[in-house]
């Protein structure tokens, strides 16, 4: 039943059309107050968000959004909008287009830092995406299509998800919203009701409506930090191509594993941390320094920067026989 409907089969009661007129006043101050939310937002936050333009050594381009998080020219975008560029270009919304130095990029999260020398810049305030809610209201702020500004409201659909960057690797703590995105929406912020940044807006699935996904601001200045001290993010690495494969039942059982799937080796990189540690074709890790090896996800998360040269224990099924190897990992190449 439409709201006209409910109208209409309230006022065969006394009091009916006071009801209802009540119930439509409180309707509309509740429309006034989102509106003016969003409107706020918008005006607060508009001034920091940039469009990147990016040009290839092929000549072909692209665009982007990002927003400007520091007073000092530092810029906050997807991987995916600037990778392969060689030449960047950032509009702001009071100064004019200036030429962008690529500090560095994580495709691993799918994000990259850029800074631009411009005067009087206005830097976007960022929240802290650990106190996001399921539901709250969330905007966001980009150039879709190249309409620069565009304003998008929604909700926050589901937090603590996990998305596949275009490197393979899962990024976690991802935040799923309905505020509507597109192409061009890379690169800007979703902002939570204070105007403060929560995420950096990165995927939408296609055709489905309504799924839309940002990188946690706490993830985004993590990885910034990183950029700005060593240009990339160290992660570690040992050299194995792997993938999720199932347990033995029976054996898992007998060696009181925790999982029933583990990361299957598929081959071990001539010179690799893992040959030296002596992994083989068919071994499954199932374990890394004692805690749970579920599969390929898994084994990369736990390979950071911190395993770096550090020898790691590792539990290996090498047929119905459990092993233990010691390997070092090294930096990951670029």
């Amino acid at each position: 039943m439409d709201r006209m409907s409910i109208i209409q089969s309230l006022i065969s009661f006394p009091g009916a059309e006071a009801q209802a007129a009540s119930a439509g006043a409180t309707e509309a101050e509740a429309m006034d107050a989102y509106s003016r939310v969003v409107t706020t937002v918008a005006e607060s936050v508009s001034p920091s968000v940039v469009r990147i333009q990016v040009e290839s050594k092929q000549g072909r381009g692209g665009s982007g959004s990002g927003f400007i998080f520091t007073p000092d020219g530092f810029i906050l975008t997807n991987s995916h909008v600037v990778h392969g560029g060689e030449k960047i270009t950032v509009s702001t919304p009071d100064s004019g287009d200036f030429s962008a130095q690529l500090i560095g990029e994580d495709p691993d999260t799918d994000l990259a830092l850029l800074r631009i020398d411009a005067p009087l810049l206005r830097s976007a305030k960022l929240g802290d995406s650990r106190r996001i809610r399921v539901g709250q209201l969330v905007v966001a702020i980009g150039n879709p299509y190249g309409f620069q500004y565009t304003v998008t409201a929604g909700v926050v659909s589901a937090l603590g998800r996990s998305l596949r960057s275009q490197s393979g690797r899962l990024i976690e703590d991802v935040i799923q919203t309905d505020a509507a995105l597109n192409p061009g929406n890379s690169g800007g912020p979703l902002v939570n009701s204070r105007g403060e940044v929560v995420g950096v807006n990165t995927a939408t699935i296609l055709p489905a409506q309504g799924l839309c996904f940002a990188i946690s601001i706490n993830t985004a200045q993590f990885i910034a930090s990183k950029l700005i001290r060593f240009g990339r993010v160290r992660r570690s690495y040992i050299g194995v191509q792997a993938q999720t494969a199932s347990l033995n039942k029976i054996i898992a059982r007998h060696y009181e594993l925790d999982t029933t799937t583990g990361a299957l080796v598929l081959a071990a990189e001539l010179g690799s941390p893992a040959e030296r540690a002596g992994l083989q074709e068919g071994d499954v890790i199932v374990r890394l320094e004692g805690e749970p090896v579920e599969g390929v996800d898994v084994l990369h998360r736990l390979l950071d920067e911190g395993r770096i040269g550090r020898p790691t224990k590792l539990d290996v099924l090498r047929g119905a026989r459990r092993i233990d190897l010691t390997v070092t990992p090294d930096v990951r190449p670029s």
